[in-house]
């Protein structure tokens, strides 16, 4: 069945890295690490077992299962064996996951000992968070810079890292490359069936492969499968939508608001347009795609009932994982772009070509300042992304662990648990060009970040449903966020989004 959930084959997961792969008693006891043994380190299973926790309670609030959730709750039984402590594991909505630390947290209290939320939401919970000691950091050597960047706001990590994220375009090979389709798709259209440069093209095609059995096992299948349930993320994949239309290079100093003056710019002909075209998708995505929350999207391309999908790597993972009916049959590209972009300076669109990634928040997780249990609670987390448990994970589509240690960008990583050598290379390309790319966005990390998202869900879900046109529901956006930036001070917010224009600007 094409939406089974996707069990992953643990055992087929070989060696990621460049250990080498060895049975070792840890390896026996623990079956996610079969493929490698333990790893030595500071927190690998032979370390964490000379521990003892014994008497003392951890708890930790998560994400729900499997994105973060499953991970998190494998990673703490395996830490109560080795360690004697008791782990107490909550898992809570994404949408619920701010407030369900940042109320605890401004009345003083420490709501859990470990807080999993998202990277952008540092600038809020930071004051509240335990640094990460020295010892800890230190180990990180494999981390990349950007993603120790991430963790960090004024040089100090008070996130710790477990998963590096970006999106890009999914598609399948075996459609897209393939000579028959491309033929049919000329015949019947008149146009090239090839990966998509812009959005336009990914709309197009994705219509044309809209509720039929193209790939003839029996089953429909559709367009695109995208993250548009309100309280599921949704915002994320709007901005990426977004950064063709309205990621600008020529105007520099701003995407969400105008650094300058602190205008939203959220409501301008740019956002718009992108906004026109996810309405437009609502009618390629499968039955109840307008629901679909992020593991609904994993699932749903993953498990080959899609032509197309853009967001985390984790659908991408688990279309190639062992188990996965399309396993070594997808590609990866960069976002689509435009053919045009607006000029905010000029009032008037720029007509030619436009791309820009958009690099997304990804999973983060922190120790709160006020816990009683920090000795054990940064323990658990170093073991979470200890070697032998990242390499396990991070070949887990629906875990959620993405890569963010420099091992994980080479091609060699991927072909090693059965990856196709030209599929596992675009995939690093892609990676690669992204960071390559001069006309970027970045994520809010501003004060009020979690409100100034939840406002643009909101507005965005009210079109998609019919309910606004686009322009309608970015001006209710708009206004809120006027309201947000009164509340919250429009020059606490600048302080806080002038890093994040300077890293789009390329002046950091």
């Amino acid at each position: 069945m094409k939406l089974k959930t996707l069990i992953s084959a643990l055992a087929s997961v070989l060696l990621i890295g460049s250990q080498v792969a060895h049975a070792d008693k840890w390896g026996d006891q623990f079956p996610h690490i079969a493929a490698t043994g333990d790893i030595p380190g500071m927190c690998s299973y032979e370390s964490m077992s000379q521990k003892d926790y014994s008497g003392r309670t951890l708890t930790i609030n998560t994400h729900a299962i499997p994105v973060m959730g499953e991970p998190t709750a494998l990673h703490a039984e395996q830490f109560e064996k080795l360690t004697g402590a008791k782990v107490e594991v909550t898992h809570t909505p994404a949408g619920d996951l701010y407030s369900k630390a940042m109320v605890p947290f401004q009345a003083g209290q420490a709501p859990y000992d470990i807080v999993f939320g998202f990277s952008n939401f540092i600038n809020d919970w930071k004051r509240y968070l335990a640094p990460v000691p020295q010892e800890y950091v230190d180990q990180m050597d494999g981390v990349s810079a950007s993603h120790k960047a991430i963790a960090s706001w004024d040089g100090v990590m008070y996130q710790y890292p477990v998963d590096g994220d970006r999106h890009y375009l999914k598609y399948r090979k075996d459609v897209i490359d393939n000579p028959e389709m491309q033929a049919k798709y000329k015949a019947d259209t008149g146009k090239e069936l090839k990966v998509p440069t812009t959005w336009k093209e990914y709309g197009e095609m994705a219509s044309y492969f809209n509720g039929w059995d193209w790939d003839g096992d029996g089953e429909l299948e559709y367009g695109s499968a995208e993250v548009m349930k309100k309280d599921d993320l949704m915002y994320a994949a709007f901005y990426s939508r977004s950064v063709a239309y309205a990621k600008n290079e020529s105007t520099p100093g701003g995407f969400f608001f105008d650094l300058e003056t602190m205008e939203p710019l959220i409501n301008n002909p740019g956002f718009v347009e992108a906004l026109t075209d996810w309405v437009d998708a609502v009618n390629y995505v499968p039955p109840g795609g307008i629901n679909f929350g992020l593991g609904d999207e994993i699932n749903s391309f993953g498990g080959g009932q899609t032509l197309f999908s853009f967001s985390w790597d984790d659908a991408f993972v688990a279309a190639m994982q062992p188990d996965s009916p399309i396993a070594n049959q997808v590609g990866a590209a960069q976002l689509p772009g435009a053919e045009k972009v607006w000029n905010r300076g000029m009032g008037a669109w720029e007509a030619r070509y436009n791309q820009a990634p958009f690099f997304v928040w990804g999973w983060a997780v922190g120790v709160a300042g006020k816990s009683e249990n920090k000795d054990v609670a940064f323990d658990y987390l170093c073991f979470f992304a200890n070697g032998a448990n990242h390499q396990a994970d991070i070949g887990i589509g629906r875990f959620g662990v993405n890569p963010f240690m420099e091992e994980d960008f080479k091609a060699d990583v991927w072909t090693q648990i059965g990856w196709d050598s030209d599929i596992a290379q675009s995939y690093v390309d892609t990676l690669a060009d992204m960071e390559k790319s001069t006309n970027r966005v970045f994520p809010l990390r501003v004060p009020g970040t979690f409100e100034f998202n939840s406002a643009l869900a909101t507005g965005t879900a009210k079109a998609l449903a019919g309910q606004l046109s686009p322009q309608e529901a970015l001006d209710e956006v708009y206004a809120e966020w006027v309201s947000i930036l009164d509340r919250v001070g429009a020059d606490n917010v600048r302080d806080a989004y002038a890093v994040g224009v300077k890293m789009e600007d390329n002046e950091l």
